[in-house]
């Protein structure tokens, strides 16, 4: 069978696929993009033709401003945090103890919990009135009154890193742990006759084991984190005073709170963009990690 006659063949499999995706993601998006070059509402008429208004209004506005860079905080501490205690517990995990088995599912949990189970256990944590948090801060010594830590814009956004972190560094380590089983015990070894410590044996024996398998765990989680929606909904709705509000949190407001479905559209294209040029830069680090470990 010629090369030609084996492409269109597979074209022709791939026809069914290609048309749910054109149906399922194709024409949402085209229609989304023509909704942003108008004016129109949620709720009403089509709306007029703005052109470019809706993303120059978008990308010079101040709410814009602050929302993405507490959007960028937000990523960058929530996923810094989580790939350091995901490659700590992966590494403790990889030793030699009783209860090691049970204690890899226990840490599978928190991950496996749904977003919004998450986010409420943490929001009753954080309760200012009966809240576990103040009640053992207070009991320790730490703390003289009860504080709201979700009602302060000073540790709002932080409690919120923290819920993420919690939530979500199990999946880092599981792929941290997954690496680890690879490296091989016989070079472990002899780097210990060499007598190399630990810090070195990790630099230079593990790490090369873990850079691949990192670097997609920091791919997944950064493009989560940056439009992270549902547990910041649900413990904040993105107060106080909208010092937790975040990117997916102002296309929600703008197109469905405030009804302004043009705006909201064109918003949540320039999100869809800045997530894509995340990706981008991702996939091209991804290639020369993998290029370079060849």
């Amino acid at each position: 069978m010629s090369g030609t006659s084996m492409t269109t063949r597979a074209w022709l499999l791939m026809l069914p696929l290609l048309a749910v995706m054109i149906a399922v993601i194709g024409w949402p998006l085209a229609d989304t993009v023509g909704l942003s070059f108008t004016d129109a509402k949620l709720v009403g008429t089509a709306g007029n033709f703005v052109g470019i208004d809706n993303y120059v209004k978008t990308l010079t506005s101040s709410n814009f401003q602050r929302t993405l860079t507490t959007t960028t905080i937000f990523a960058v501490i929530s996923v810094f945090a989580e790939m350091v205690l995901g490659v700590l517990a992966a590494l403790l995990l990889n030793q030699q103890f009783y209860g090691r088995t049970v204690l890899r599912g226990l840490m599978i949990l928190p991950w496996a919990l749904p977003t919004v189970v998450n986010a409420t256990l943490w929001r009753l944590i954080y309760n200012p009135e009966y809240g576990a948090l103040n009640a053992a801060l207070t009991q320790i010594g730490m703390l003289d009154a009860y504080r709201s830590w979700l009602g302060e814009p000073g540790t709002a956004l932080a409690s919120l890193i923290i819920a993420d972190c919690w939530k979500n560094f199990p999946l880092v380590a599981l792929i941290a742990l997954a690496a680890l089983q690879a490296v091989p015990r016989d070079i472990t070894a002899a780097s210990l006759v060499d007598g190399a410590g630990p810090f070195a044996r990790f630099r230079f024996v593990i790490l090369p084991y873990l850079a691949g398998p990192l670097i997609v765990a920091l791919v997944l989680r950064t493009i989560e984190a940056f439009k992270v929606f549902d547990i910041i909904w649900v413990m904040t709705r993105g107060g106080p005073a909208n010092s937790t509000r975040t990117l997916s949190v102002l296309v929600y407001q703008e197109a469905f709170s405030f009804q302004r479905a043009g705006s909201g559209a064109s918003l949540a294209l320039i999100v869809t963009l800045l997530v894509a040029v995340l990706a981008a830069a991702y996939a091209v680090l991804v290639r020369r990690t993998a290029g370079s470990t060849a």
